[in-house]
């Protein structure tokens, strides 16, 4: 009979049995039995919990890979060496641009051609038991296991040549259990469809090696061989292996050359010593490892690597780097989503999920790197070469500053040019396809695409998207209707905001919508905005896709003329003004028409999705207001100028806070333009008044008219300058009483108000007749219009006038209030019409006497200190000879005699008299003297001067006279004036 294996435990037991007969065990024998039966008990207890958590650990790797696919090997070969692919971008027309660049160079090797030193670094380095395991290297997998459980400061990794593999190539580097379970499985399924050399191979083909002497990131053996040393693979000698052998563990701390945003090169001497460290720890390891010899070693550790170190050489400059940039992002964005449906996924989420996007986007740039892909897009290459020549050309970009900033590769800080930066872009409206843009000034100084991902503040080309289109919709104004541009002051929770116009000074009052749009008045705009904000007009903006709008951005009156959180790209904005053009339709703008495989078939192909915005009747009439802009008065009133041809154009331009920014975008019925100046410091200003500098706004004016000329010249058939825009029919003119909006009444009519302008009949017309106009007189006081007073001198009053009463007063006014004074100055359209219904707040005290000169034979005064004073009152030889009213000049020609000046306020009180001016004959010099007390003439009861007429008619008698023979009243009789102010 065959005898019986003995297993371990029975081995174990006798062993034990024969240590008891030794001497010295006799002493313990009592015990012996309880000792073997406790140690009996804890190894069952201890293989029955080891089994227990070796099942817990299998359930929980099965669970991190259930939903893993089960890849062939053609599939898993196919991805491995997925590296030489490289995808092909194309203009319009299919016209070839070049291959994408990935950020990455790279040239593949076969292993034959590779070092023998460089494999034997990378063995005894990376994977010392690469030779004999299947894929894995199960201790090492378990010591990293606990070093990550016990977040231990020493983190040795655990992973094979293959693992990296499976990593670089299938799978992506986020740092998760399940990603680390994946590719524990793929590794060992891959270990049985390639063999050992296949693998090696492949590796030293993806690995990532930092960057060449030129800066650009690479990767495989041979491109690093021949970046950093500047030899074939093949060539190089053991301690140049070594190097190269170390980079892949930190690929930029150990690289010895800066980044390409620097302009490549060596770093210094401290930063290339970490790289050299290293290097010694591969020679060293290789020496352990027994793959050199002791003498080799130390040769090597003694060999200066520095004196190999490729120098940096002069490349050509690539034509195209910032249009190759963004079709690249673009192209990830839309490989991202169509991965993430091939998955499963709602490609939704790889905009919402961060963890989604960083894994898709990850996939997504390496199949676009690898995939061999043509990609199309929708830029015209002649009208892009040409328009990019005119930004280059162009003289009046302004000022050059510079700036510090840290390298840090190096760790010192470094001078940098800050010029103005420009972004400009051209959308076809009817497609939102992207023709052509201006990225930036120097793609080597900023690589920012400044067309499309700088995000800055607007200014007031927001107007026209968030206020006015949005209050025309909701049936609140018309064209022309009225609107309100005086200061107000009113709480914002940390102060008080009390905006102003690009004229601090300036209000004009009540005037029509259009103009106040025209001229980019902050005050009206402010206003209107108010009567709509409830309504969340910045909906508007988000069917527009202003991808950074922020809660607040939803109720910050300073939004209104663009004060924006975050703020929006020159794509945002030009496409939302495209908007109008395309009838109030959103087209989403794009620059990837088409994205084919290798094979031919097309992956993606874009197509025009139309979002409802604003109605056709807003849409045309938001378009007639802004053609005001390029008319006399308008802020873009210069353009017209700047271009050789005549097209149907409308455009708005913006300036923000202290010029930071300066835009200017226009469109015609083709196509939409869109310019935005700034400096990438956002600290530094475009312009300071009195300096010289050329005005931003005419700067952004000149160069759009000088692209839309180039434009129109390469591509007329895409500019179409004679197309024009078509109005409507639910856009009517209609009558209206221009200061209030509603409809003509027989006072309105009658007092010349009545004005004509486009309104949306579909939900807005002037129906209700006007009721604010009454019969009024008026007196000045300072230049503003108020009402008369009973005890007011009839001699200062203007009467018969058309006025306006209360309820209109705060009707237009509102919440926030403001001088009523000011509703119709001076420069009023409508001052010569109306006076104010404002009421003067008086006091009883009589206003503050003048001082007196002689200049010739003219009579001159001061102005009274006194806030209500409405004119003067000249004394000669103690009888008053004029009325001179506000307004009118402090002087009045003399003769012999003695005179003195008294102020008049709007209440009737006098001042003192002023000065005593005496005035002989010719031959005599005049005398001015101070009057004693019992000349002085008396204060006047309020009501009683008009009785010194010298016609004897009462209240009527001197001032009817003064008025018709000397022609002193003057005040509110000037013929009104357009101010010009600028944009914001």
């Amino acid at each position: 009979m065959r005898e019986k294996r003995k297993n371990r435990i029975d081995l174990i037991e006798e062993k034990f049995e024969s240590l008891k007969k030794k001497g010295w065990a006799k002493g313990i024998r009592i015990t012996s039995g309880v000792i073997w039966n406790l140690f009996l008990l804890f190894l069952v207890f201890g293989l029955t919990l080891g089994v227990f958590a070796a099942s817990v650990g299998a359930g929980y790797f099965a669970s991190l890979v259930a939903k893993e696919p089960l890849r062939s090997k053609a599939e898993m070969r196919g991805d491995i060496f997925n590296y030489e692919e490289t995808s092909e971008i194309y203009f319009a027309n299919d016209i070839y641009l070049g291959k994408v660049n990935a950020d990455i160079e790279r040239k593949e090797t076969n292993l034959k051609d590779v070092s023998p030193f460089v494999i034997d670094a990378v063995l005894a380095t990376e994977d010392e038991y690469f030779e004999t395991h299947g894929g894995i290297v199960p201790k090492a997998i378990f010591r990293g296991l606990f070093q990550d459980v016990t977040n231990s400061s020493s983190q040795t990794g655990g992973s094979t040549l293959t693992q990296q593999l499976i990593k670089n190539q299938i799978l992506t580097n986020e740092v998760s259990y399940e990603r680390k379970a994946k590719e524990i499985l793929l590794a060992m399924r891959l270990e049985h469809f390639m063999d050992k050399e296949e693998i090696l191979e492949a590796y030293l083909n993806i690995i990532p090696y930092g960057r060449n002497a030129l800066g650009q990131n690479i990767a495989g053996i041979e491109t690093a061989a021949d970046g950093i040393f500047g030899v074939s693979a093949k060539e190089l000698n053991l301690p140049q292996a070594a190097y190269i052998a170390g980079i892949p563990q930190a690929p930029f701390a150990y690289t010895p050359f800066l980044s390409s945003y620097y302009g490549g090169g060596l770093k210094n001497d401290e930063n290339i010593k970490p790289g050299i460290d290293r290097m010694k720890t591969v020679l060293f390891r290789m020496k352990e490892t027994g793959y050199i010899t002791d003498k080799q070693y130390e040769e090597a550790i003694a060999y200066d690597i520095t004196k190999d170190f490729r120098e940096k050489t002069s490349r050509a400059t690539e034509r195209y780097p910032y249009l190759t940039q963004e079709i690249q992002l673009e192209t990830i964005d839309i490989l991202a989503k169509i991965l993430a449906e091939k998955d499963g996924i709602d490609p939704e989420r790889v905009d919402g999920d961060e963890k989604v996007k960083e894994k898709y986007k990850i996939l997504a740039e390496r199949a676009m790197r690898t995939g061999g892909y043509r990609i199309y897009s929708t830029v015209e290459k002649d009208l892009y070469d040409a328009m990019n020549k005119v930004g280059q050309e162009f003289e009046h970009y302004g000022f050059t500053y510079t700036r510090e900033e840290k390298d840090y590769s190096t760790g010192e800080t470094v001078l940098k040019d800050d010029p103005v930066q420009v972004g400009a872009i051209m959308i076809e409206n009817n497609t939102g396809r992207i023709l052509s843009f201006i990225g930036g000034r120097d793609h080597q100084l900023i690589n920012t695409n400044h067309a499309t991902q700088a995000f800055r503040p607007n200014g007031s080309s927001m107007k026209p998207l968030l206020v006015y289109a949005p209050a025309i919709e909701y049936g609140v104004i018309g064209a022309g209707s009225p609107v309100v541009d005086v200061k107000f002051e009113i709480p914002d929770g940390s102060g008080t905001w009390s905006p102003s116009n690009y004229n601090a000074e300036a209000e004009s009052g009540i005037i029509p919508a259009r103009k106040a749009l025209a001229q980019s008045l902050n005050l009206p705009t402010a206003r209107l905005y108010r009567e709509i904000v409830d309504k969340r007009p910045a909906e508007f903006l988000e069917k527009m896709n202003f991808s950074q709008l922020q809660p607040q951005d939803y109720v910050n009156y300073s939004t209104s003329f663009g004060g924006m959180n975050k703020g929006v790209s020159v794509e945002e904005n030009t496409n939302a003004f495209a908007t109008f053009a395309n009838g109030g339709q959103f087209i989403q703008s794009y620059m990837i028409e088409r994205i084919e495989d290798m094979a031919g078939n097309v992956v993606y192909q874009h197509e025009v999705e139309p979002v409802d915005v604003f109605s056709p009747e807003t849409s045309y009439i938001i378009t007639d207001m802004l053609r005001d802009v390029l008319k006399p008065g308008g802020t873009g009133q210069q353009l017209p100028g700047f271009m050789n041809f005549k097209t149907d154009l409308a455009a708005k331009t913006g300036t923000t806070d202290k010029y930071g920014d300066s835009w200017l975008v226009g469109y015609n019925p083709n196509v939409s333009l869109g310019i935005w100046f700034g400096y990438y410091d956002q600290s530094r200003k475009l312009y300071t008044r009195g300096s010289g500098q050329m005005h931003p706004t005419t700067r952004t004016t000149m160069l759009f008219g000088r692209l839309m000329n180039t434009a129109n010249a390469v591509r007329p058939d895409l500019i179409g300058a004679g197309s024009t825009f078509k109005q409507p029919g639910g856009v009517v003119s209609k009558p209206f009483c221009g200061i209030s909006g509603l409809a003509p009444s027989a006072a309105c009519t009658t007092a010349g108000l009545v004005r004509s302008d486009l309104f949306n009949s579909k939900v807005m017309l002037p129906t209700e007749p006007d009721d604010s106009i009454i019969n009024a007189s008026y007196v000045s006081v300072k230049g503003s219009r108020y009402l008369a007073l009973p005890s007011t001198p009839a001699e200062f009053i203007v009467s018969g006038g058309a006025g306006v009463n209360q309820q209109f007063i705060d009707r237009m006014l509102g919440p926030w209030g403001g001088d009523a004074s000011k509703l119709f100055p001076s420069m009023s359209v409508f001052a010569s019409s109306v006076i104010s219904g404002a009421t003067f707040p008086a006091d009883d005290a009589a206003p503050e006497g003048v001082s007196a000169s002689l200049d010739g034979s003219t009579l001159v005064w001061s102005d009274s200190p006194s806030n209500d004073v409405i004119g003067y009152y000249v004394y000669q030889n103690n009888e008053r000879i004029a009325t001179i009213s506000d307004g009118s000049a402090n002087s009045i020609a003399v003769g012999p005699g003695d005179y003195y000046v008294r102020a008049v306020d709007i209440t009737g009180l006098l001042s003192g008299g002023s000065n005593i001016v005496i005035v002989d004959s010719p031959e005599t010099p005049p005398v001015t003297e101070t009057p004693d007390d019992e000349n002085i003439p008396p204060v006047t009861p309020p009501g009683n001067e008009g009785n010194d007429g010298e016609n004897g008619n009462g209240n009527n008698g001197e001032g009817n006279n003064e008025n018709n023979g000397n022609g002193n009243n003057g005040g509110g009789n000037k013929p009104p004036s357009d101010g010009d102010d600028d944009d914001d």
